[in-house]
C-alpha cells in the first residue's frame, strides 16, 4: 500500500484527495465510486481534524491500494480513540428543520463504502474503507 503522511490540518485535505483519487483512477476505480471515496475521505479527515486532537495538532497516514478486487483506503491517527461507526444512523426520514446537527457524514461513510471496519491497534485509530473494483 502506499502511504501519505500529513499533519490533521484541513489546509492538509487538498493532498489527500489528490493522493487518494489519483491512486483509485491507477488502480481502475469507476469514477462514481471515485467521487464516492472523496465524500468519505473528506468526512473522515475532517473529523480527524476537528476532534481527534483536542489538546494540540498531530497527525494522519492515509495508505491506499488493491486488495482482492477492491481499492482500500485506511486512515490511521494518533488521537482519542473514537469508533465513528459506532455513532447510531441519522433519521433521514425527518425534514431537514427537524434532524440534529450532524451525523450524515458518517451515514455516507457507511453507504458509498462496500465495506468499512473501525480498529484501535498500538493506541492508533484505523478506519478501513473498501470499494470494489468491477
Amino acid at each position: 500500500m502506499k502511504k501519505l503522511r500529513v499533519e490533521a490540518v484541513l489546509d492538509a485535505l487538498e493532498r489527500v484527495l489528490a493522493f487518494t483519487g489519483e491512486e483509485a483512477e491507477a488502480a481502475g476505480l469507476d469514477p462514481g465510486k471515485c467521487i464516492k471515496l472523496a465524500l468519505v475521505l473528506e468526512e473522515a479527515f475532517v473529523n480527524i481534524c476537528s476532534y481527534a486532537y483536542p489538546e494540540g495538532s498531530g497527525f494522519a497516514e492515509i495508505f491506499c491500494g488493491t486488495e482482492d478486487r477492491c481499492f482500500v483506503v485506511e486512515i490511521h491517527d494518533e488521537g482519542e480513540a473514537f469508533n465513528v461507526l459506532s455513532l447510531p444512523d441519522p433519521d433521514t426520514s425527518l425534514g431537514i428543520e427537524e434532524r440534529e446537527i450532524g451525523g450524515l457524514g458518517i451515514h455516507f461513510i457507511r453507504q458509498f463504502t462496500d465495506k468499512v471496519a473501525y480498529g484501535r491497534e498500538n493506541n492508533r485509530n484505523i478506519l478501513t474503507m473498501h470499494f470494489g473494483i468491477h
